[in-house]
């Protein structure tokens, strides 16, 4: 489907005494610019600034376990939907809850039996996990490629976090208003990410959820900004990791 210029046909419009309906959908604010300016420039300056412990991670890994050092795996991303209003917002076959993506992570588990790529919780004693990778989660170093993610307009640095489909699926039946975590781009870090520990029951969530959702009630550059300087001292003290 081509994209329409608003801003360009508008005029033409107006010059026929046509009126041009813009949908709310179709305008970017100020505040969204703003935001999306700020998750780029520090994923662009994180990926330069953390590139040498990044090349050391690639290297322990591939010392230290056999398997790709870097996975992908499908996540659920933003659903558009649920802020335009549209009338055909129901028109989507196979609905997985938001647009999947491919995320990218540093391997901390397993690969020779498949485990990474289960659609299954973690836990802090998770046999499959090698270690290495216990490392890793620990500091969270895991995450680093996903500053890719970010480029890519997958995710912002600062977001909700972005879950796996079956697990996603299982969730928005089990916990209140879980879907409207997607109304905007997943993240690497978020309100919720500082303020609690991994999950490990559906408690958890529905806590992360309340977390999520009082982030996205008040979003700006300068809360996005906050979260990413409480993000250092949770990564550099291992709260809630694991």
């Amino acid at each position: 489907m081509t994209s329409v210029n608003y801003q360009r046909v508008r005029p033409l419009f107006a010059a026929s005494g046509t009126r041009v309906s813009v949908h709310p959908s179709d305008q970017v604010t100020t505040t969204d610019r703003a935001r999306r300016g700020l998750n780029v420039a520090a994923a662009a300056v994180g990926i330069v600034l953390a590139r040498p412990v990044m090349l050391l991670i690639a290297l322990a890994i591939r010392l230290t376990s056999k398997g790709p050092i870097l996975y992908r795996q499908t996540r659920v991303g933003v659903d558009r939907r649920l802020s335009s209003g549209r009338r055909d917002a129901c028109r989507r076959v196979g609905d997985v809850g938001g647009r999947p993506f491919m995320i990218y992570k540093f391997r901390t588990m397993s690969a020779e039996d498949g485990s990474e790529t289960s659609q299954v919780w973690a836990c802090a004693d998770d046999p499959r996990i090698t270690p290495i990778g216990r490392v890793l989660r620990k500091f969270r170093l895991d995450e680093l490629p996903q500053l890719l993610n970010v480029l890519r307009g997958d995710m912002n640095l600062v977001g909700p976090r972005p879950e796996q489909p079956d697990i996603f699926a299982d969730l928005r039946h089990q916990v209140s208003r879980y879907p409207e975590r997607q109304r905007v781009l997943p993240g690497i870090t978020g309100w919720a990410q500082v303020r609690h520990h991994y999950d490990t029951s559906i408690d958890d969530v529905k806590r992360k959820v309340e977390f999520d959702l009082e982030y996205i009630s008040r979003c700006s550059a300068a809360e996005d900004a906050k979260i990413m300087l409480m993000t250092v001292p949770v990564m550099m003290f291992k709260r809630g990791a694991h």
